[in-house]
């Protein structure tokens, strides 16, 4: 499952990610208004540190200053049945030299929630960044009451190292703790197995 979409296998921002049922491709801000309504959607963005835009302008904005961020690689994600480019994610804080990276920023509009298209997203994204970036840590962290979230990353496999305690303001105003959870290369291959193993399930393959 997954290749990439050039055939000399460097890794470069101009690059897409080819799954069997999404294609991640590099994040412009001419996706903002295929993104707009899922990250406008209150439901969508429950979990997500940053502000939920509220209109398109906002949303390009938004998409600007990640596109800014020199340590993000950012991803719009396109199904492959119709190419509508139905969600995002990144990869962020990446430090080649240290060999390291958070993946996040992801969200998918809710009518696709069940359906492969985040196990495969994470699969892409894991595989790039142990594959072609030869990174050898790669972390994810989640909302300390987004137990549905947790209980994912559990299952496939990743460790929970810890929780900052109070780490960030919710749009709430209320503390958010931030649990962290990682995979490390050596880790990948049972990872990348359950991953499999998940989309196909979801899939219905």
């Amino acid at each position: 499952m997954g290749q990439r979409s050039r055939s000399d296998g460097a890794a470069t921002n101009n690059d897409s990610l080819l799954g069997r049922a999404v294609r991640l491709i590099p994040l412009s801000v001419d996706h903002a208004e295929a993104l707009f309504p899922s990250a406008s959607d209150p439901e969508v963005w429950r979990w997500m540190p940053r502000p939920r835009p509220g209109s398109l302008i906002e949303t390009r904005e938004m998409i600007s200053q990640m596109l800014a961020d020199r340590t993000r690689r950012c991803f719009a994600v396109q199904r492959l049945t119709d190419e509508t480019v139905i969600g995002s994610t990144s990869l962020y804080e990446l430090d080649l030299a240290e060999g390291h990276a958070e993946i996040g920023a992801t969200w998918f509009d809710r009518v696709c929630w069940g359906g492969p298209y985040n196990a495969e997203s994470k699969f892409l994204l894991l595989a790039h960044a142990f594959g072609d970036l030869g990174l050898a840590r790669i972390a994810l962290r989640t909302d300390n009451l987004n137990v549905r979230s947790q209980q994912a990353m559990t299952r496939l496999g990743l460790v929970y190292e810890g929780t900052l305690r109070s780490h960030m303001v919710r749009q709430d105003g209320t503390r958010r703790d931030s649990l962290y959870y990682s995979v490390l290369v050596e880790e990948w291959p049972s990872v990348r197995d359950k991953l499999v193993t998940r989309v196909a399930a979801k899939a219905g393959v």
